[in-house]
C-alpha cells in the first residue's frame, strides 16, 4: 500500500495528520481514524509505562532504561546539584529503517 504525504505542511507529523491520512487513503471515517491512532499510541504508551519494551518490525524498538542518580551542575552558576534516578525511553531504529534513511536497500528488502 502506498501512502502519500504530500498533504503534510508542517515538518512534524502529528496524530491529526496521521488520522487524516487514514481517512483520505484507506477510507476510514474521521472518527474511526482518530480512534485508531489514539488507541495505537495509548497501547504503546501503556506498555512503556508498564516497563515493557515495544518492538515494531521494520521500524524500531522503544526501550525503557533506568538511569542511576549522578552528580550534575547548573551550567549557569556552576553549582553542584544532584540528578535523581529516573526512567527514560530510548529508540533504536531497525536496520531496514536505517537503510531507507540512507537511501540504500538490500536486494532481499525490495
Amino acid at each position: 500500500m502506498d501512502i502519500s504525504f504530500e498533504s503534510i505542511e508542517t515538518p512534524a507529523l502529528t496524530k491529526a495528520q496521521l488520522a487524516e491520512l487514514l481517512f483520505d487513503q484507506i477510507g476510514l471515517n474521521k472518527r474511526e481514524s482518530k480512534d485508531m491512532i489514539d488507541a495505537f499510541f495509548d497501547l504503546i504508551s501503556q506498555r512503556l509505562v508498564d516497563g515493557e519494551d515495544v518492538k515494531i518490525s521494520g521500524f524500531g524498538n522503544f526501550q525503557i532504561r533506568t538511569k542511576a542518580p549522578r552528580p550534575g551542575r547548573n551550567p549557569r552558576t556552576g553549582q553542584a546539584i544532584p540528578i535523581q534516578a529516573r526512567r527514560v525511553v530510548t529508540f533504536h531504529a531497525s536496520h531496514k529503517l536505517k537503510e531507507q534513511i540512507q537511501g540504500t536497500s538490500t536486494p532481499a528488502a525490495e
